[in-house]
This record gives structure tokens, C-alpha cells and sequence, in this order.
């Protein structure tokens, strides 16, 4: 299903929600790469999700939100420098480590009581989460052992008979993963370097400091 990433169809947006509250699987581009959606709050959702992949359950999913606030309501209120970090990198490619509430279903922590979450630069991703009324995953869009895409042609052939729907918005952005930070500590750990870096994360910890 073609979507216009400028101006996104309703209908198609809310018929990808659709498919994720039932339970289904959708591929949906992100401000990286295309990535593949599914209720994390539904055992038999993130079940179906690893079976599409071919995929270790003892991996965590990353999860993608509409916006800050749908973060704190589904996966429980941001930290103050969590929250910071949330005002200047999103919309972006920023992920943060919180605390994984017991609603998600277990797998989706890959046993670390831990969510990656983030808010994607991506109109089309957020509106589906908007649509859907809560964070879903977006874990890469493809096989296990296979390279990650930002070309939905990539996504058709190689997942097109195990998903329910594809969001085809064309060639996403691509380049560096997102940026894992823990903020689930006193102190920050940075998990994964990507998109941003951490003398970029630091500098406007600095400039903002916490007010006491």
C-alpha cells in the first residue's frame, strides 16, 4: 500500500493500526530504515513478529511512539534527564533504555526488564502510532542473518508472504542507527553509538542543567 509521505492517506493509516491491534505484522518506514510493526503489548503479536524474522526470542525489540507523552502513559513517566534528552533529540533518532512496564509482553525485553523506545522523525511512523493509541516495535524489516533496508521493493520480496501489510512510502532516509542510551541508572550509559553522538548528548545535559 503506496502512503505519501507529505501528506499521508487516513484510510491508510488507520488500516495499518488496524492490522497491528489485531494482531497482525506491518512493515512502515522510519526516519532510518524500514522496520516491522506489531502490538508489543500482545504475547501472540511479538510471538508472530520473531517467527516472521526467523529470529532469536532472546533479543529485545525496539519500540517507536508517537510522541513523548504516549511514551509516559503506555511505559510510565520519563526520568528528568530522560525527559531532557526526549525535549532536544525527538522527533530522532535517539533511543532510550527505560524501565519495561509488566503490560509488554515478555519477550519484547529479551529478558532485561528493559524497552528501548524512541520517537521517530518520520510523520507516517508516528502517525501509525498515534493511530494505534500506543508505542508498537520497529525492529528491522528483515530475515535473520539478512542486512536491514530502506527500500520497500527489498521489503516485498523477501517478507511480502509472511506480513500482513506493507506502508509503502518509497526509499527511507537510511544511514546510522539510532543512538542507545540507558537512562534507567543514576548515570547515562550509552548502549550503542549511532546518529548522535554522545559529546552531542552531553553538551545539552550541560547547557541544561536539572533544576533543584
Amino acid at each position: 500500500m503506496f502512503v505519501d509521505p507529505s501528506a499521508p492517506q487516513r484510510d491508510a493509516i488507520q488500516e495499518a493500526a488496524a492490522w497491528i491491534l489485531r494482531g497482525g505484522v506491518v512493515a512502515l518506514p522510519t526516519d532510518t530504515l524500514y522496520g516491522l510493526a506489531v502490538d508489543p503489548f500482545r504475547t501472540d503479536a511479538v510471538a508472530r513478529l520473531f517467527a516472521v524474522k526467523d529470529r532469536e526470542a532472546e533479543r529485545a525489540v525496539p519500540l517507536i511512539a508517537a510522541d513523548a507523552a504516549q511514551v509516559a502513559a503506555h511505559l510510565g513517566p520519563l526520568s528528568p534527564t530522560a525527559a531532557r534528552l526526549a525535549e532536544r533529540f525527538w522527533p530522532g533518532p535517539l533511543t532510550l533504555l527505560v524501565a519495561a512496564p509488566r503490560s509488554l509482553a515478555p519477550h519484547v525485553t529479551g529478558g532485561t526488564a528493559r524497552v528501548g523506545v524512541r520517537v521517530p522523525a518520520d510523520a507516517v511512523a508516528r502517525a501509525v502510532c498515534r493511530a494505534a493509541g500506543r508505542p508498537i516495535t520497529a525492529t528491522s524489516a528483515n530475515l535473520r542473518g539478512q542486512p536491514a533496508t530502506a527500500d520497500p521493493d527489498e521489503v516485498e520480496r523477501t517478507l511480502a508472504d509472511r506480513i500482513d501489510l506493507l506502508v509503502d512510502t518509497g526509499l527511507t532516509p537510511g544511514g546510522a542507527a539510532s543512538t542507545i542510551v540507558d537512562v534507567t541508572a543514576s548515570e547515562l550509559r550509552v548502549v550503542r553509538a549511532g546518529a548522535i553522538s554522545w559529546d552531542d548528548i552531553q553538551t545539552w545535559l550541560d547547557a541544561r542543567p536539572l533544576r533543584t
